[in-house]
């Protein structure tokens, strides 16, 4: 053992290396895949102005473009129903009939009064005749003579008051037979044979709408309509290329209905009690996927941002006092800016205030980064994009990244293995 232990001298010397060695190692820099000093990689677009048509989305509700309540117009009991609920019925065919025994009589004893008004106006038709003769002759009393020409106009006067009481007979008669007064598909029946009808009460006996077009009711506040026109007045926003106003239906389910429509008109009444301003669209609907009721949702083309600023949805950040804001990469790290958002385009969102064309804003990694921290920017590739993966780097001419830029200005050091970030 005495071998091995070195003399006084060289132990020193050991001691006084070894410690250089570690005052060495610690003046060294640290590696460069140390966390602290790695630029996290997000997916970024650099935003660029794009004419982009404007729309907005309102709630509505669907309207028949004919609805028409079908009443009793005479009293009595129903006996027959002619028609099969829910199905399509023509203007004219027969819904409905009311016992018409009661009106027949009523009718039968108009014509009757008829007859009599006409004979009792033949016999003083022909006394006035006969004493327009013996006048002439002064046979007869002036009196006499003028007593039978009024008795012969006071006969007409009865045949048309006997007329019009059969004209009348007539039509509670027909009213006994409904009929549907317009094309359209017909709703459940709301009587039963054997039920006694009003015409009184006006009963109403069953529904008949009109779908192979409908209307949608939409109402906007009066906020949003004077924006618009302050926007269409300063040519921030110019009218579509055909100059009407295009709307499109948003099922409840999310999907798009595929008909488009056309505003018919805006209100020119606000409600005073919602501030709002009524607006209608006409769809076609063929298929009658739309029914009266249905809530549905209507994008209205309003029209034409030439240079609008648009960022992915997924890149707006909310806060909880409901304000709005984007991550930016400015000199290769992280910088919050608050932003005032506009309406949605084709799963966009126009940005109005806060972001200026060149910005590059960040669209995915949040998780590992914030206001300030070092970051390499790659182009955002949209998911289903080729192979879907968001996060490589996109080809020349990828949407919202310049052909042959890098966004960040820098390329990404490659981390040690094991080293995280």
């Amino acid at each position: 053992m005495s071998n091995l232990r070195l003399p006084s001298g060289q132990q020193v010397r050991v001691v006084i290396f070894s410690s250089l060695l570690l005052l060495t190692a610690c003046g060294e820099k640290p590696p460069s895949g140390v966390p602290g000093e790695m630029k996290v990689p997000v997916s970024v677009v650099t935003v660029q102005p794009t004419p982009t048509e404007v729309v907005v989305e309102l709630p509505g509700r669907v309207e028949a473009i004919k609805d028409a309540q079908i009443r009793a117009r005479v009293n009595g009991i129903v006996t027959e129903i002619n028609f099969d609920q829910g199905s399509d019925v023509k203007a004219g065919q027969l819904l409905f009939t009311i016992d018409p025994a009661p009106y027949r009589a009523v009718r039968a004893q108009a014509a009757a009064q008829l007859q009599r008004a006409e004979a009792d106006a033949k016999s003083a038709r022909l006394l006035a005749e006969r004493y327009s003769k013996l006048i002439k002759a002064n046979a007869v009393s002036r009196q006499e003579y003028d007593n039978a020409m009024a008795a012969a106009g006071q006969a007409e006067a009865a045949i048309a008051a006997a007329e019009a009481t059969l004209q009348a007979a007539d039509i509670d008669l027909g009213y006994t037979k409904v009929d549907s007064p317009i094309d359209g598909r017909i709703g459940k029946s709301l009587v039963t044979e054997g039920a006694l009808v009003s015409a009184t009460a006006a009963t109403q006996l069953a529904t008949v709408q009109q779908i192979n077009r409908v209307y949608v009711d939409l109402t906007r506040s009066t906020a949003e309509v004077s924006q618009l026109r302050q926007a269409l007045a300063s040519g921030k926003l110019e009218q579509s290329p055909d100059g009407n106003a295009k709307a499109e239906v948003v099922l409840e389910d999310g999907s798009s209905y595929d008909q488009p429509g056309k505003v018919l008109f805006s209100g020119i009444t606000v409600d005073p009690t919602t501030g709002q301003v009524v607006l209608r669209a006409e769809f076609p609907n063929p298929d009658q996927i739309l029914l009266p009721g249905m809530y549905v949702r209507v994008r209205l083309q309003q029209g034409v941002d030439e240079k609008a600023l648009l960022v992915p949805q997924q890149a707006l950040q909310r806060t909880a006092d409901g304000l709005s804001s984007l991550m930016l990469v400015r000199d290769g790290k992280v910088q919050v800016v608050a932003v005032e958002v506009g309406p949605e385009s084709k799963g966009n969102w126009i940005i109005t205030e806060g972001l200026n064309a060149g910005d590059v804003v960040i669209v995915e990694g949040f998780q590992k980064i914030r206001p300030g921290a070092a970051v390499q920017g790659m182009p955002w590739k949209p998911k289903g994009s080729q192979d879907g993966n968001a996060s490589a780097p996109a080809e020349p001419g990828a949407p919202g990244v310049e052909k042959g830029a890098d966004p960040s200005g820098d390329k990404a050091p490659v981390a040690e293995p094991g080293s995280k970030g």
